[in-house]
């Protein structure tokens, strides 16, 4: 089950201040968040698959024409009266309050709109990779950067949308919702896309997609 505190707000001060001292290096393809371009192609494919974020999504979707809005929190949507018929989210293992701030990003979504999440399990393997390997032996990552306990497996956002009813059954179909693992080949040094129910591939850093109901 999603952690759903009695804060009305999404905000960690200090993941705020964190990433604002790394704030000179967001648009390094080749810095701190190297790993993150890297995904991108894999995001966008997903995305442009099923339907058609700040930094380093909204850099690839403004390469190919798109209208974007970045935001990272909560009241900042709040602030934005619009509806859109796509939502983009890499951040959620990083707010506050996921429930909520899941709900506000289902809110601004029309009838039939898309929102996709790129997040990471809370499993040993992804505290293995992410937090042990890239943080404290690689140093690829900044030490700091991610929080075990706030990772969220994708049982527990099919449970979350389930409990809404955009998700009717507990392996959901294609039409309704999808969970795709993202996996880092350290040979080819690219992200690939794992295939569907791929044994382990969502262990780590998955994809999920879902479409709000009509």
């Amino acid at each position: 089950m999603l952690p759903s505190r009695i804060l009305r707000s999404t905000v960690n001060a200090a993941e705020i201040a964190h990433f604002s001292r790394l704030s000179s290096q967001w648009w390094d393809e080749t810095g701190e968040f190297a790993f993150l371009h890297q995904m991108n192609p894999v995001r966008m494919h997903l995305y442009a698959r099923n339907s058609v974020t700040r930094t380093k999504l909204h850099s690839s979707l403004a390469r190919l024409g798109a209208r974007t809005l970045g935001s990272y929190i909560r009241e900042a949507l709040l602030e934005n009266k619009k509806r859109y018929d796509v939502s983009a989210r890499w951040s959620l293992e990083h707010v506050d309050n996921p429930a909520l701030f899941l709900q506000t990003c289902s809110d601004l979504l029309k009838p039939s709109g898309h929102l996709f999440l790129s997040t990471i399990s809370r499993t040993p393997l992804s505290y293995f990779l992410t937090i042990f390997m890239a943080e404290n032996v690689m140093r690829k990552v900044a030490s700091g950067t991610h929080t075990y306990d706030k990772f969220i497996n994708p049982d527990e956002l099919v449970e979350f949308f389930n409990e809404r009813k955009w998700i009717t059954t507990a392996q959901p179909t294609r039409t309704e919702a999808e969970v795709r693992g993202i996996i880092y080949n350290p040979l080819l040094s690219k992200w690939v896309l794992a295939p569907r129910e791929a044994f382990g591939s969502t262990a780590c850093n998955y994809m999920f997609w879902v479409r709000k109901p009509e």
